[in-house]
């Protein structure tokens, strides 16, 4: 299962982005991920629940949005999403797709974190009423 090297990646990259922002809590981790990347989702979700429990990520939402895979056809000069993986050939003429645009990416979309800051400001609010 190659998924719980991709989180712990992930996890890593994540935890070194933290450090510009101290105390900050994540909320939410967003991925792009081609169906080409041979990943299973289901698989990234239970890694991920592994990977960050007891950590500074335990919690955190993990959202996976796939990617379809695009391609350019050098036989008519048009492109779009492949109906089908069975199926590689330019949705426009038919035509073999050699020249794939998207679809391979494994890659952090966005990461949402709350500020300790904030979480601060709120709580000062809260004992002042």
């Amino acid at each position: 299962m190659h998924e719980l090297s991709i989180v712990s990646s992930i996890v890593e990259s994540v935890n070194e982005s933290l450090k510009a922002y101290p105390g900050a809590r994540v909320l939410e981790v967003r991925l792009r991920v081609g169906v080409l990347a041979a990943v299973v989702e289901d698989s990234l979700q239970f890694c991920w629940g592994i990977a960050t429990d007891g950590s500074e990520l335990a919690g955190a939402r993990l959202v996976v949005n796939a990617v379809p895979v695009t391609v350019h056809c050098a036989a008519c000069g048009e492109g779009g999403a492949l109906e089908s993986l069975q199926h590689f050939r330019c949705p426009n003429c038919g035509a073999p797709a050699t020249d794939v645009r998207s679809g391979r990416e494994l890659e952090i979309e966005s990461v949402e974190i709350e500020d300790a800051i904030e979480d601060a400001a709120e709580t000062a609010e809260e004992v002042a009423r």
